[in-house]
Order: structure tokens, then sequence, then C-alpha cells
């Protein structure tokens, strides 16, 4: 199946993404030449990550009718200073004290299906053209 996705460029360094009906936006930082109005991309990248984890954090905790109040994941990031790349990303599931402890291991599988992350597992082929329009 085929998805399409549309950049467009609204200005400065903003750069959009249609989506889906949904316009995702985003900018540079002002370090960086942009407004900060808008994450930049790699944030949103990040994001995903952790977004992605939180559901299948929130569903495996719906499903047994656990309450999400007080649990919260919180993701971490180790870049390398030579290559500015992030090296490592660890989340970590925070719980209440009533969490039933028969569900941690099973908490943690759940979250290991993340979608984002198989991606970055297996990541998928890349090409890239440049065609003039009609």
């Amino acid at each position: 199946m085929d998805m399409e996705l549309t950049v467009s460029f609204p200005g400065n360094k903003k750069v959009d993404a249609s989506f889906k009906g949904f316009t995702i936006k985003t900018d540079q930082p002002a370090t960086n030449g942009g407004e900060g109005t808008a994450p930049s991309p790699f944030d949103l990248f990040l994001a995903s990550i952790g977004t992605c984890s939180g559901i299948y954090v929130l569903d495996f905790c719906t499903n047994r009718g656990i309450s999400l109040e007080n649990v919260r994941v919180v993701q971490t990031m180790k870049r390398d200073p030579e290559t500015h790349l992030v090296t490592e990303v660890a989340l970590r599931i925070e719980l209440p004290k009533d969490f039933p402890d028969k569900y941690r291991d099973s908490l943690i599988r759940a979250v290991d299906l993340c979608t984002v992350k198989r991606h970055i597992k297996n990541p998928p082929a890349f090409t890239i053209e440049a065609v003039k329009a009609l």
C-alpha cells in the first residue's frame, strides 16, 4: 500500500508536512536561524518514539482496567559528541506503587512492539529523486 506525505515551505526555516488530513508544522530553533514556533523535524522523530511507546502503555493498561494515573514514560537519549547522532534511546516506564507486579514484564514486552522502534530496527529503503514539474 502506497502512502503519500507532501512537504511545503511556509517561510523562513518552517517546513510543514501534510499527511492524512493533518498539517504537521516544524521550525528550527532561533539558534539555527528559525523562529522556534514548532518542534524541529528531529524533535518530532524523537517524540514519535516516546509517544508510540506511550500508546502501547495506554492500550496495555486500558485493556486490563489499570488506571493511568501516575503512569508516564520518560525517554532519555545519549548522543555521540563527535557525530552528534543519537547512540542510545532509553525508555523508563514509571509506575505507581500499586501497579500489579505480575504485569511488569508483560508491559515491557508490549512496549517493545512499538511500531516506530520496529521501523528503526528494520529501516525502510530510501530513494531520492528530483523531477521538474510538468
